[in-house]
């Protein structure tokens, strides 16, 4: 039982799952294109959300939520199911192959034994594409992989009722019908009207301000928590950044993609001129989270050396940048 499937390796889970779902359908779009139109980009400090014993931080929306968006703004249906016990949800994933019909997963991450060991934490919200099933083993497309790769029913049970923070039950999701045209130029301007309101929000944990937030905290960290506990919060910041998806640098590259991509469809060179600078800011990110690494992989120079005041004073010019970035972004469409 397999599905003719061509598998396409993407940057990040949700957004290879929804490209490769639509492309298996015959439209052609891309995982940045996407994303812009999901809203994906954000940042969000949660105080009150723990993952692997530290504040959990987010570089994109809630699990789900792209393709909600993506799907409502170009006029798509999609059908969403969660399972109360794993027989269900192995019975109903099979309805679906038998129908010629690949699926959308959301699964944990600790449990997926392709994984090199490195990436496997307790992290539910990672996305893959189930298309088929041979000798007792599912066939799985996982977007953020080169190939495809396979999981038995055991395995695959256990991803997909992993316990903890966002647990999936099961979730399982797919497309069900499609209109004749995509309606992608106004699913454009609302996709990235919506990220200018998220990223500009007046609230203290979330956007340019949740970013400000966060390194207000990371100054305190070393005297308040200790050095041991503010290099490992640290740590989480930089791994939800860089190894879960593609984080905070990955993630505005992809944006930048977005935007250059957007330009042409729109016929607006403002926005081409936006993704060159959304490229910087990406490279900002990913210098900060070298920076920040160093520290938390050196703990007696984080002990005699001002460097968490040094990353955090980097976070608030990336803040900085990005409220510029986000008001011209605004005006311009």
């Amino acid at each position: 039982m397999e599905i003719n499937f061509t598998h396409h390796q993407t940057a990040h889970c949700e957004n290879g799952v929804i490209s490769n779902l639509m492309k298996y359908k015959g439209f052609e779009i891309s995982e940045p294109m996407v994303f812009g139109i999901g809203s994906g980009l954000i940042f969000c400090y949660i105080p009150f959300l723990k993952v692997n014993h530290a504040p959990a931080i987010s570089y994109r929306t809630m699990p789900g939520q792209i393709f909600k968006k993506f799907a409502k703004r170009v006029g798509i249906k999609i059908k969403k199911e969660k399972f109360k016990n794993p027989q269900q949800a192995e019975a109903r994933l099979n309805e679906n192959l038998e129908k010629n019909n690949p699926v959308g997963l959301q699964v944990g991450v600790y449990n997926l034994v392709y994984f090199p060991d490195e990436y496997r934490f307790h992290f539910n919200a990672h996305n893959l594409i189930v298309f088929g099933k041979e000798n007792g083993s599912y066939l799985i497309s996982d977007p953020v992989m080169e190939t495809v790769t396979t999981l038995t029913a055991k395995e695959l049970e256990k991803v997909r009722f992993a316990k903890g923070a966002f647990a999936p039950k099961g979730h399982m999701y797919y497309p069900i019908s499609f209109p004749k045209e995509l309606n992608i130029k106004e699913a454009i301007i609302k996709g990235i009207k919506n990220t200018c309101r998220d990223m500009l929000a007046p609230v203290p944990i979330i956007g340019v301000n949740g970013i400000r937030y966060t390194a207000k905290l990371i100054r305190k960290w070393p005297k308040k928590k200790g050095v041991k506990v503010a290099n490992h919060y640290l740590g989480q910041i930089v791994r939800m950044q860089e190894e879960i998806g593609t984080g905070g640098g990955g993630f505005r590259y992809i944006y930048a993609a977005f935007l250059q991509e957007s330009s042409k469809i729109l016929d607006n060179n403002k926005l081409a001129d936006l993704s060159k600078e959304m490229t910087v800011i990406g490279d900002l990110w990913r210098d900060f989270a070298l920076d920040a690494s160093r520290i938390y992989k050196s703990r007696s120079r984080s002990a005699e050396n001002d460097v968490y005041n040094n990353v955090a004073s980097q976070l608030e010019v990336i803040a900085d940048k990005e409220e510029v970035f986000f008001k011209k972004l605004k005006k311009a469409i």
